[in-house]
């Protein structure tokens, strides 16, 4: 039998997953009800080794999700995106995630443990336990004086992500539009420009992955940080308002950056549909073009699991070996894949926070 081959993921949703499931939360994340692509025995058996947490301040008015999911499987599509939410109304739902995020690590066990450095998501993954890292999904939380970026810092906060589509008060995202390019509206406001800065200070990953393509640009203007997109794909292959431009890639790669293969249909298929029937081809086109852009050293996987449609030869976490598979049949080494699976998301997080 071959070897699991760990992965190190950048992005996933299963936090808001935990939060809705109230007193069932138990039998979620550790029975592994199944429902959804991530639960504790899944990742264990899988090869799940660690990843980036989201906590993400959902919008209630505006997640019809039933119909976005109908719009996005027939293109083109073009959702209005959501009013801003003020940090007043942000920081209780964050800090009530972070409860469940905390609530995670102790009924695991020890199978499970939230990391704040690089050299501590090592050392658990060679003892066998999922490493955590936690990630603010949208800044909402943060207030316009910054000083709740220091207090969650403290907490264990080491990836944050200035927008997440509605804007904040330092930035635009991207709406969710086929065919569209990233370029979409202004970039970073004043507060925003102070936001990278001081995140560069506190060595806090900036996440691109979100943002529109002038607040991208402006992010590369001003910070000493590689650029990452946690989970983003390529523009060339599919044409989503999501995806990377090779500019953007290029630009990652040239910083010593990260772009994480998002696992999402609607940003993998080149029709831009949501759809789960699909095969892997348009997966490895979008690994070939980022390789061959951004560099070996600088593409990794960020699934986006339960928190997106994915490929159904994929499913959930315990699709990561048919993944590993759809790679060994690119012709890729073994050498190249422990890049993508979890080597080039490590030695970029020490190069961001230190060892």
């Amino acid at each position: 039998m071959t070897a699991l081959v760990p992965v190190f993921d950048g992005h996933n949703d299963i936090v808001l997953k935990i939060a809705a499931a109230g007193d069932k939360r138990d039998r979620l994340w550790l029975h592994g009800e199944g429902a959804g692509h991530l639960d504790l025995p899944r990742m264990l058996a899988s090869g799940f080794a660690g990843g980036f947490f989201a906590v993400y301040i959902s919008s209630r008015d505006f997640e019809d999700l039933d119909a976005m999911d109908q719009g996005m499987d027939t293109p083109p599509y073009d959702f209005p995106l959501p009013a801003l939410i003020d940090h007043t109304a942000a920081q209780p739902v964050a800090v009530e995630m972070l409860g469940h995020l905390l609530w995670m690590e102790r009924a695991s066990e020890g199978r499970f443990r939230w990391c704040r450095t690089a050299g501590e998501i090592r050392a658990a993954m060679a003892a066998g336990v999922v490493a955590g890292v936690i990630h603010f999904e949208g800044a909402e939380a943060i207030g316009p004086d910054l000083d709740a970026l220091h207090l969650f810092q403290t907490m264990g906060l080491r990836s944050l992500g200035p927008v997440w589509s509605r804007p904040t008060i330092f930035g635009h995202g991207v709406p969710f539009r086929f065919p569209s390019t990233g370029d979409t509206g202004p970039g970073l406001t004043d507060l925003g420009k102070a936001l990278v800065r001081e995140c560069n200070a506190l060595r806090i990953m900036l996440d691109l992955s979100h943002l529109n393509e002038a607040g991208f640009w402006d992010v590369a203007k001003l910070s000493d940080a590689p650029l990452v997109a946690t989970h983003s794909n390529a523009h060339s292959v599919c044409q989503s308002s999501r995806n990377l431009s090779d500019r953007q890639l290029r630009a990652i790669g040239e910083t010593g950056g990260m772009a994480g293969l998002n696992f999402a249909t609607c940003f993998l298929r080149p029709d831009g549909k949501d759809s789960t029937d699909m095969t892997l081809d348009p997966v490895k086109a979008h690994i070939d073009h980022m390789l061959k852009i951004a560099g070996e050293d600088h593409v990794g996987i960020g699934s986006d699991y339960d928190g997106a449609s994915t490929p159904g030869p994929i499913g959930g976490a315990e699709g990561l070996p048919v993944l590993i598979g759809a790679m060994r049949e690119m012709g890729l080494g073994e050498a190249l894949i422990a890049k993508i699976a979890h080597g080039n998301w490590l030695r970029l997080l020490e190069r961001t926070w230190g060892a």
